[in-house]
């Protein structure tokens, strides 16, 4: 009997991940509306659930740094790439980067998306500071504790200790240190001390073991996010009403446009300057493996299916494999312009006088966030409150973005890895390009 009343809800839980979010925010919003600041059981009110909602963003931004590192090490531990190839994809992905960084800067700051959102969230803010007991300040011009000197950020990247980055989520510093300590034991690997040789060995096994081991606790956390989602929506909804979810429409919109824009623009036009391939023709052979990564929501499950597209295009199997097996850690175009565009877009909504330099800083810590797990389905969900919070954007508008954000990522999550699964075809042909000078010409012919 009980297991029959329990089924329905256990076969709920088997569902995919953005029905359930889905679900939460359904849920959320009418705990929200139907309750609003009252008690619903023995005085627990909606404001609880978005404190209790806060903890979750707090507990996710203190795995994701550690992800972060073990990421950048295991992708140094693991990965065997000569000095030419890699300074070739390097070159490659920064330029691919660049120009996403370019698409993003100039949405933001010449459309000025943000600003729909402005009043929803100063309004949500003070609500958040007068609940607390405290007057509301006005936001401030720049970010919270934030010097825009150059030495003065370039001081603020430089840790007092080696726990400092990871105690305070100094995200590009951890990073930094990562890259240093791979590079450090990538020099050492042709020992002749047997003893180094068996003990680095060693080190190569731990550092796998230990981001499979995060990246599990991880996953974990994001099976947990429709409830989390759930409660911050009842919390946000419950404070500001259902207005808040009005201007959702025009985040989507900013973020397809500058995924759009680098996917169908960017990305045929490089091919067809720098390789010689026609757009129709890279849609033609890539298009399945476009689609699968758009259903699957994973550019690495996509990953045979890129190389096959690539075999058809007559790209060279070395060329396709680096890109697709292990550029795919650094070429993550889609989900670094999605939290790059969304730090940006909040920190535009709270009004904040970003300098050129900040905006490229957060740009960086954007980049950074996304090493090492684009491939990951709902990487997004990982990453950003990490991102929001490297950003130094107020802690009440981190939580009433996050919950507007996540409500649509089921469907700007698989925008954005079809983007990353384009950028792997983008740059195995660049690569190739730049390695034979030519695509495969029986390829090209048999076409």
């Amino acid at each position: 009997m009980l297991r029959a009343l329990a089924q329905p809800l256990i076969s709920v839980f088997q569902w995919p991940l953005y029905l359930r979010i889905l679900m939460g925010v359904v849920v959320g919003a009418a705990m929200g509306a139907i309750f609003r600041n009252e008690p619903i059981l023995f005085g627990w009110t909606n404001s609880d659930s978005g404190v209790v909602a806060g903890f979750y963003v707090q507990v996710l931004t203190a795995m994701a740094t550690p992800l972060i590192f073990f990421a950048i090490v295991d992708a140094f531990v693991r990965t065997n790439i000569t000095g030419g190839q890699g300074l070739k994809m390097f070159v490659i992905c920064a330029t691919n980067i660049a120009a996403a960084f370019l698409i993003g800067l100039t949405i933001i700051n010449v459309w000025h998306p943000g600003e729909a959102w402005s009043e929803t969230l100063k309004a949500a803010e003070s609500r958040a500071e007068m609940s607390a007991g405290t007057a509301a300040p006005a936001l401030p011009a720049t970010p919270r504790d934030v010097s825009l000197a150059p030495l003065d950020i370039l001081r603020s990247f430089v840790p007092k200790s080696i726990a400092q980055p990871f105690l305070e989520n100094m995200v590009l510093t951890v990073a930094v240190l990562a890259m240093l300590i791979g590079a450090a034991r990538r020099k050492l690997t042709r020992t002749d001390d047997p003893e180094l040789a068996a003990a680095l060995t060693s080190f190569d096994h731990v550092i796998i073991a230990l981001y499979q081991i995060v990246l599990r606790l991880l996953l974990w956390m994001i099976e947990l996010a429709p409830f989390a989602i759930c409660l911050s929506v009842a919390g946000v909804i419950g404070t500001t009403g259902l207005k808040t979810f009005a201007v959702v429409g025009v985040f989507m919109a900013t973020i397809m446009a500058g995924l759009g824009f680098h996917s169908l623009v960017y990305y045929p036009l490089s091919v067809w300057l720098m390789a010689g391939l026609s757009p129709r023709r890279f849609f033609r052979e890539g298009g399945g493996a476009i689609l699968t990564g758009l259903s699957l929501n994973s550019s690495l499950a996509t990953a045979p299916l890129t190389l096959e597209a690539l075999a058809r295009l007559g790209v060279s199997d070395s060329s396709a494999r680096l890109s697709a097996c292990v550029g795919t850690n650094f070429n993550n175009d889609g989900v670094t312009l999605y939290e790059a565009m969304t730090a940006l877009f909040i920190a535009q909504a709270l009004g904040l006088d970003l300098s050129l330099g900040h905006q490229i800083t957060i740009l960086l810590a954007a980049l950074v966030g996304s090493m090492g797990i684009a491939g990951i389905p709902n990487s997004g969900l990982i990453i950003l409150a990490l991102v929001l919070k490297a950003a130094r954007l107020p802690d009440a508008a981190i939580q009433l973005a996050i919950p507007i954000a996540y409500s649509i990522d089921f469907v700007l999550a698989r925008l954005r890895s079809a983007v990353n699964v384009m950028g792997d075809l983008q740059v195995a042909i660049l690569l190739d390009v730049a390695h034979r000078g030519e695509i495969g010409d029986s390829a090209e012919s048999a076409a």
